[in-house]
């Protein structure tokens, strides 16, 4: 479990009062295409070029593919088929861009064409995050939010390499995944649960080796931008249209790096600091859980301080005692889980109220099944494969290794800065690449732009994922002209769709190409610009 940048969580509080849990299934994940292999598609200990080296023109057997458009096959034993105007197909890449005569292998598509065809601006393209979030699979559960966009743009979901139907990475069974849940304590306070801990991390990661390796070594951000221009060759498109969340606005800038030149209209909401490195990343998250946690409790009359004593009091009396669900249990580290996903959207803060009071009952219930949601865990104990695919991405992207004392060092600290979430997230810059078989590509990702046309960067002041912080930061790297800063005050993981002003000016710049003013601000009065 990791609560590293993740989807924006779709709509927990409707499944959760359904009584329903993560969708999880999907289709089998898929493998490197063998009729093409090579002896060069042998991964090497260092992984894909960085993301400045240059690469080999691809050859005309990939430039020149054409998408077999079929009609989508269910996402899941349990989930209905997209509806009858998507249809899905598949175009391969090489699995290393600097050999791209080599091995190849699929990436999985999805596509609802524009509404009104003479008005049809190109296709616009969309990554909801994680990292390992399927595009194949969420934008048709989200059409309705893109409507109107959808009028003008072909609306184009993919599964990115590694990705569920896109090469898959999976690393552990289900009943491994369970057995950690049950028994790792994520906030170690004993050298018997530190050794369980990262034996627990190196145990995930070997698996990924084993299961995986043909395409671990080439799931970074920079081989899935480049996947990314080859997708937009193959559309027909001469600039991308690219609409990114959380995780998807560093994959909006690294292309945004790569091919300035080819940058149509680009948009990156809930954005990732490209400055931060991992312990970098461990702060602000740990600054904008605890933000948003005081804003919660602010919301219920409560001082923020007493109320996050109260929750790291539960929370200390779960480590020792965890709660009986059925056959199951709340742990420190499910309760934990729990919380967090409810500060991802202001909408879900009841059921962190219902959720906790119950807990401190004695009933589990709401807090394991909130966690299950996060973990894609559904009814019947199926997890799916979306924590594999980012642990994977992540660790290939960042050449950071943390040690376990220096993770340990950084508790005091993190614990100042939020009593609840601090301890899980210093100790999880060390476990989440632990021993990974595979080298990162670098300490922080590129997103100097100079030359691209202007990509609108959206910050929302409490989002507790990817801090407001990390929008002004990702419009500074991207440059002077090119990233243009709009701010949401409000709460949240991302701001389209629920600030109206966010939205209104997204799909301006969307559908008819205005860029706001920089620095341009939505509140719940109206919007302002400032310097």
């Amino acid at each position: 479990m990791s609560m590293r940048i993740r989807v924006a969580v779709l709509a927990v509080t409707g499944l959760l009062v359904a009584g329903c849990t993560s969708a999880g299934g999907g289709a089998p994940a898929a493998t490197p295409d063998r009729r093409t292999a090579t002896a060069d598609a042998t991964p090497s200990a260092t992984g894909a070029p960085s993301a400045t080296a240059a690469t080999p023109p691809l050859p005309a057997s990939l430039t020149g593919q054409r998408p077999d458009w079929k009609a989508c096959p269910a996402p899941g034993p349990d989930r209905a088929k997209p509806g009858g105007n998507w249809r899905c197909a598949t175009v391969k890449v090489p699995l290393d861009h600097a050999k791209p005569a080599g091995a190849t292998i699929p990436i999985a598509l999805i596509r609802k064409e524009a509404g009104r065809e003479a008005d049809r601006i190109g296709s616009l393209l969309f990554n909801f995050g994680g990292p390992g979030a399927s595009g194949v699979d969420i934008l048709p559960q989200v059409e309705e939010d893109y409507r109107k966009l959808g009028e003008r743009y072909d609306l184009v979901g993919f599964d990115p390499r590694g990705v569920n139907r896109s090469a898959g990475v999976v690393c552990r069974t289900d009943a491994e995944q369970a057995a950690a849940e049950a028994t790792v304590d994520l906030t170690p306070d004993s050298a018997e649960e530190e050794a369980a801990y990262l034996a627990d991390n190196a145990a995930f990661a070997a698996g990924c080796a084993r299961r995986s390796a043909e395409v671990v070594p080439y799931t970074t951000t920079t081989a899935t931008a480049r996947d990314l221009d080859l997708i937009r060759r193959v559309l027909g498109d001469a600039k991308l249209h690219y609409f990114g969340i959380s995780y998807g606005t560093q994959l909006g800038g690294t292309y945004a790096h790569l091919f300035p030149e080819n940058v149509g209209r680009l948009v990156l909401d809930a954005v990732v600091d490209p400055t931060a490195d991992t312990v970098g990343h461990a702060r602000h998250q740990t600054i904008g859980f605890q933000r948003a946690l005081g804003n919660y409790l602010k919301s219920t009359g409560q001082d923020p301080e007493e109320g996050t004593e109260r929750i790291a009091r539960l929370l200390r009396k779960l480590d020792r005692a965890p709660l009986t669900v059925g056959e199951r249990r709340l742990t420190e580290g499910l309760a934990l889980t729990g919380i967090a996903v409810t500060l991802y959207g202001q909408s879900n803060w009841p059921l962190l109220t219902a959720a906790l009071a119950d807990a401190e009952k004695g009933r589990g219930g709401a807090l394991l099944e909130l966690a299950d949601y996060y973990n894609d865990r559904d009814a019947s104990g199926h997890y799916a494969t979306q924590t594999h695919s980012q642990r994977a991405i992540s660790c290939a992207d960042s050449s950071a290794r943390p040690t376990a004392a220096e993770a340990k060092a950084l508790i005091p600290e993190f614990r100042r800065l939020s009593p609840v979430f601090g301890a899980f997230l210093a100790w999880d810059t060390a476990g989440w690449c632990a021993e990974w078989p595979v080298e990162g590509e670098r300490a922080t990702p590129e997103a100097s732009a100079p030359g691209a046309a202007p990509v609108l960067v959206v910050g929302t002041t409490g989002d507790p994922a990817t801090p407001y912080e990390g929008a002004e930061k990702m419009a500074k790297e991207l440059g002077t002209g090119v990233g243009v800063l709009v701010t949401n005050e409000g709460e949240g993981h991302g701001a389209y769709g629920t600030s109206s002003c966010v939205t209104a000016t997204i799909d301006a710049y969307l559908l008819d190409g205005k860029v706001p003013a920089y620095g341009k601000t939505c509140s719940s009065g109206a919007a302002r610009s400032r310097a």
